[in-house]
């Protein structure tokens, strides 16, 4: 009995490792994959994607690489993310750029989405090089903090979520805004990209009106906020994008008044 319990588990285990190997050797489908299940997928990946939206103008092909990259990896459209990963990089995101990412979305998205993330970048860093000394630094020199809005933050945030969580308005402040957020890696406008961008795919409409607001504090034009909704339409799904649009509409409504 005891011997064939030790086999059972034997086997059992070489499933799993086969399982994970397999799991691992998962690329997106090819246009040829596409075209033996499902022709117009094919079409509109090459004529809408490839060649239309990721060609327009009014966001830079690196911007939408961001905004792409943020969404499937919130999303966990696990699939797309190492393509995606390979994309910006080649579209002008730095490996200093990119881990900045995934140690961003871990605080917006979830702790498990930056770990697939991980798993993701994990080989595509060993096969173009990228060296520890390109990485970010762990606790680098942080940014200057703007005292003034960050002292508003904090009043609104205590009101609103200290009766709640004491707890959580004290990390908000210490862990996210006066340290994530001044991590120099990533410039305070990308941070703010990739936030709102996470945001959407993960249906956190409520979130979105502070984070575009601040995105645009830190230099996003209207119209590259505007190209970042329809990106996110045919990464993270038309009803996300659409649920998001009042919300645009709004902050861009109320900061043309101002």
């Amino acid at each position: 009995m005891r011997r064939l319990v030790i086999t059972l588990a034997s086997f059992a285990l070489i499933f799993v490792v086969g399982l994970d190997a397999a799991m691992a050797q998962r690329s997106a489908p090819t246009q040829a994959d596409m075209a033996g299940v499902s022709p117009a997928l094919g079409r509109y990946e090459n004529d809408v994607l490839d060649e239309g939206l990721w060609k327009r103008p009014g966001l830079s092909p690196r911007d939408r690489s961001l905004v792409t990259l943020s969404g499937v990896i919130a999303s966990g459209q696990t699939i797309l993310i190492e393509p995606q990963m390979q994309r910006a990089l080649d579209n002008g995101l730095t490996p200093a750029e990119l881990s900045e990412v995934i140690t961003h979305l871990a605080f917006y998205a979830g702790w498990g989405r930056a770990m697939e993330a991980v798993e993701s970048a994990k080989p595509l860093f060993a096969a173009r090089g990228v060296a520890a000394a390109q990485l970010p630094s762990a606790t680098p020199q942080l940014l200057p903090l703007d005292e003034k809005a960050e002292s508003t933050r904090a009043a609104a945030v205590e009101k609103s979520t200290g009766p709640a969580s004491p707890g959580l308005v004290r990390d908000t402040t210490d862990v996210l805004f006066r340290d994530l957020w001044l991590r120099p890696d990533l410039k305070p406008r990308d941070r703010s990209l990739v936030t709102v961008s996470t945001l959407i795919a993960g249906s956190q409409v409520e979130q979105v009106t502070f984070h575009l607001n601040r995105a645009m504090d830190n230099g996003l034009t209207r119209e590259e906020a505007s190209e970042a909704l329809r990106q996110l339409a045919y990464y993270a799904g038309w009803p996300k994008a659409f649920s998001a649009a009042p919300v645009f509409r709004s902050v861009f409504e109320t900061r043309a008044a101002d």
